[in-house]
């Protein structure tokens, strides 16, 4: 039965409302993070209160469910993807700093001379993602709704501008 879009949102609202602790242990499940887990809730009830459309759905509290779930899984495959490709990255931050030496001062000029002409050679969609990102310390989500993209393209841009800048560096 197809029922107005404001009758839906407002028994989806209500489902949220008395199975917000369950959905938020659905997350938790997958995602083993009580914060981040409500952050996928809200994001799905986000995501359930802009439908446009009339739904019907014969089993709202299963497709609520399903939201959250498809959303922790998403989240948890991102955080992996994101611990793999930083990881190399991470290990550098706990090499002791050579700070105030001549040579090392003269190193990093280089090497900001050599990321100034690597970003240059960048496309300026990617070179605004990566500034964004590694600047600005914007977030994926943060990204895609800045550019109008999808939050995949700013990953993979993400990820090119970083294996360029590498590949500068490296040679």
């Amino acid at each position: 039965m197809m029922m107005p879009v404001e009758n839906w949102t407002q028994e989806l609202s209500t489902l949220f409302i008395i199975n917000r602790m369950q959905l938020r242990r659905a997350a938790y499940k997958i995602l083993g993070d009580w914060d981040l887990s409500d952050d996928i809730v809200q994001d799905a009830y986000i995501k359930v209160t802009e439908v446009s459309t009339i739904q019907n759905v014969k089993q709202p509290l299963a497709y609520l469910f399903q939201i959250v779930r498809n959303l922790a899984i998403d989240r948890y495959r991102r955080g992996i993807f994101e611990t793999e490709l930083f990881k190399s990255e991470e290990e550098g931050l706990f090499v002791q700093a050579l700070t105030g030496m001549p040579e090392t001062n003269a190193i990093n000029r280089q090497h900001l001379t050599l990321m100034a002409q690597a970003l240059a050679k960048l496309p300026e969609r990617t070179k605004r993602v990566f500034m964004l990102y590694r600047l600005d310390g914007y977030t994926h989500r943060m990204i895609a709704d800045e550019l109008n993209i999808s939050t995949s393209l700013a990953n993979i841009l993400i990820h090119e501008a970083t294996e360029h800048c590498k590949d500068v560096l490296l040679k």
